[in-house]
């Protein structure tokens, strides 16, 4: 570790300060990791008694036959927007601010995507099941949509991950402050000469437009595979927009606390600035007010057409069994975020995080009320009202998913700078006259008398 150290502090200042996480280790770090690490193994303890047993362990039933777990794919698989999407677009727009935030953000896409698409699995009761999607595949079926959306999603958010992290991962190969093998296989013989440079900022811009349209699709496929089931308040024309706004509105959420907490833990108060926070916030609020418009325009129209099974479902979120979680919804995901995110005061670290669990938590109950009121509350009056409450064994699983999540998340901080070195760099190395250039390209010329 000494030895280790003393390369360190031969590097330049940002690669210091950000490579220093990979080398140091506190209790604090082990500790966290030992809960999180106990209860994803109950979560594992509990699928395997599911397993066994089959999904009578659940409180899934009939015809609530999808419960937490695809409430969880659909809001993991939401959050993946948090990097992929958010960076590929800061990154397109030149945004400058950007360089700070991109690499965690990208961490979170391609993390979470595997913890959201194997809920389905999960729900399945019997995974050998998940082959007769391939096996009687049907290209009219949502279902096979959404996996090859899925699919195509992981693969460029990863692509997406690793390219730009070569330089970085070049940085710490010659430093040799840790594992030089595992680094120099993964830096891949990447030496960040101007040419390899060029090559590589050419193929991330064009990733960046790659990965847009294929984050979009996928929750866009996803809010088909609800709306084009005849349930009621499922059938609905605009549930594709309305599932992508929620993911940003989530991933943003997310990434925001991500922000706080690495901020807090490894020092980064320079690198996480509270340009960085007011900006987000104001994401934030402008996603508050989408989300908004899309609830409001999806239940309005539901009121409106006063379809008995509709109502049925409508008064049981709005009134019913269903008020607390609908209600405390609208708290979460609107008044709480846009009463701070209003205030230039509160889109700072302490407000922004407050905000962003809320959505966190919001955008789940969200889920929750798409999935079980519609499930529970049947069509036709001869059909029993079923009824649905979840088990331990789906509780551990939930548990077991986000905790899982968040060590896999702490662990990769361990072996990979979680902001970019290079981007901060080239950031630091754009002059005034550059930025003086760019912005001038947006200014009118001025005219020949003028002159």
């Amino acid at each position: 570790m000494d030895d280790a150290e003393t390369k360190l502090r031969a590097l330049p200042e940002d690669a210091r300060t950000l490579l220093r996480p990979l080398i140091h280790t506190t209790w604090r770090f082990y500790l966290a990791a030992s809960l999180l690490g106990a209860v994803t193994l109950w979560g594992i303890g509990a699928y395997v008694l599911q397993f066994r047993h089959g999904l009578g362990e659940t409180g899934l039933n009939r015809p609530e036959y999808w419960g937490i777990y695809i409430i969880d794919f659909v809001f993991f698989i939401g959050i993946s927007h948090a990097g992929t999407l958010i960076s590929a677009i800061l990154r397109i727009s030149k945004a400058e601010w950007r360089r700070a935030i991109t690499r965690s953000a990208e961490f979170i896409t391609v993390l979470v995507i595997g913890f959201g698409a194997i809920q389905p699995i999960v729900d399945l009761g019997r995974p050998d099941r998940l082959l007769n999607i391939f096996a009687h595949a049907h290209l009219r079926s949502p279902l096979l949509w959404d996996v090859m959306s899925i699919c195509f999603y992981l693969t460029a958010s990863t692509i997406y991950l690793y390219l730009p992290m070569l330089p970085d991962l070049a940085i710490i190969r010659d430093a040799e402050i840790k594992a030089p093998r595992f680094y120099r296989f993964l830096a891949a013989g990447y030496r960040d000469t101007p040419e390899q440079r060029r090559r590589l900022e050419k193929v991330i811009g064009v990733l960046a437009i790659v990965v847009i349209p294929i984050a979009v699709s996928v929750h866009t496929v996803i809010g088909w595979i609800f709306a084009m089931t005849l349930r009621p308040m499922w059938h609905s024309t605009i549930f594709g927009p309305y599932f992508v706004v929620g993911a940003i509105y989530s991933g943003i959420a997310a990434l925001l606390v991500a922000m706080v907490i690495l901020r807090r833990v490894y020092h980064l108060e320079r690198y996480f600035k509270p340009v960085h926070f007011d900006y987000m916030g104001r994401l934030l609020l402008l996603f508050s007010l989408l989300w908004l418009y899309f609830t409001f325009a999806e239940y309005l129209t539901a009121f409106y057409g006063s379809e008995p099974a509709e109502m049925r479902t409508f008064w049981a979120r709005i009134s019913g069994p269903f008020a607390v979680p609908f209600w405390l919804m609208a708290f979460c995901c609107f008044v709480l975020p846009f009463a701070l995110m209003c205030r230039k005061a509160m889109r700072a670290p302490t407000g922004t995080l407050i905000a962003g669990i809320a959505v966190v938590i919001g955008m789940w109950l969200e889920r929750f009320n798409i999935v079980v009121p519609t499930s529970v509350n049947p069509r036709f009056d001869l059909e029993p009202v079923a009824h649905y409450f979840p088990s331990g064994v789906e509780l551990s699983i939930l548990a077991a998913t986000f905790s899982g999540f968040i060590l896999l998340y702490m662990v990769a901080t361990k072996f990979f700078p979680i902001i970019s070195i290079w981007e901060i760099r080239e950031g630091r190395e754009v002059s005034v006259r550059e930025v003086a250039e760019r912005v001038a390209d947006y200014l009118p010329t001025e005219s020949a008398e003028a002159a």
